[in-house]
């Protein structure tokens, strides 16, 4: 039986000498020490907003309950949204301010609160969730994040979060490290989809088509890098199930600091999206979305 207050305690206890994410920076940062997320115990929120662009069982016909976060624990370089992962922009949220903002987006009609770049706040939304469905918090609660995500704070989450919207971003931990500034990506990111899989099986949907428990995986398909999408759609059909709902992204354009990367610097090819279409049906995986390109 998951005890939710105590799992809450060991959460913040991990941010004390922060072992949140797989960097695991070691500071304090309830003693104003930030880690390699750039933050240290304030929360910080970019924007909140009913969000209709989500997929289609996410944003439904309400929107979607949507909260940014600031910062990252990555440091992708081709980040569309760098001023807020990266930046820092957003403004002071304290926790009490973050169960009103759920409880107001709840008012307005959503399907679900949807949690975008969670992962350093996992504490803090943990917290926040609890006492929201104290107050009335009966929507699903969704967690959008970058894959990077440390397995032992999952285990803490189970039963907070409903809904995962994961990333899987690469396959090879070398295009991990050049592009997003991190090792070992390829290992953090498989064994925490195993994990959100555990906790919340597959895509499920009520009788309007709107998710109310489940994993969506993301997968953003970079130029020049097709054989990072094959092998990371390889490993969904092979190590969780061919049944995954798969979200296939074409809209990747030139931000940040990608322009420095030759094959980053240009847009997706209808050849490069088409050969990824190709390997889903490679390998199976026939739930899920595609985009225009």
């Amino acid at each position: 039986m998951i005890n939710t207050e105590q799992n809450i305690d060991k959460l913040y206890k991990m941010t004390e000498k922060c072992e949140i994410c797989p960097r695991k920076c070691g500071v304090n940062r309830f003693k104003g020490q930030k880690g390699l997320c750039r933050t240290a115990d304030k929360i910080f929120i970019a924007s909140r907003n009913v969000h209709t662009g989500e997929e289609p069982p996410i944003s439904g016909t309400k929107g979607s309950g949507t909260i940014f976060f600031s910062n990252c624990t990555l440091n992708c370089v081709f980040c569309q949204n760098y001023p807020i992962s990266r930046l820092g922009n957003g403004k002071e949220v304290s926790a009490d301010g973050l169960v009103d903002i759920i409880l107001k987006l709840q008012d307005k009609g959503v399907h679900n609160i949807n949690f975008v770049t969670p992962t350093h706040y996992s504490a803090q939304i943990a917290e926040a969730v609890y006492k929201a469905r104290l107050k009335g918090l009966e929507i699903p609660v969704l967690s959008n994040n970058s894959g990077y995500e440390n397995v032992e704070t999952l285990r803490l989450l189970e039963g907070l979060i409903d809904i995962y919207l994961p990333d899987i971003k690469y396959s090879d931990n070398g295009i991990a490290f050049k592009y997003s500034g991190v090792k070992d990506y390829v290992e953090a990111n498989r064994e925490a989809l195993k994990e959100m899989r555990r906790q919340t099986g597959d895509l499920k949907v009520n009788d309007d088509a709107i998710a109310v428990k489940g994993i969506i995986i993301r997968h953003l398909v970079l130029p020049g890098n097709i054989e990072n999408t094959k092998n990371a759609l390889k490993f969904i059909a092979e190590d969780l199930s061919k049944e995954t709902f798969v979200s296939l992204m074409a809209q990747y354009h030139t931000a940040h600091k990608s322009e420095s990367f030759p094959e980053l610097s240009r847009s997706l090819t209808f050849d490069e999206y088409n050969q990824a279409l190709c390997y889903l049906e490679e390998f199976g995986l026939e739930n899920g979305w595609q985009q225009e390109l």
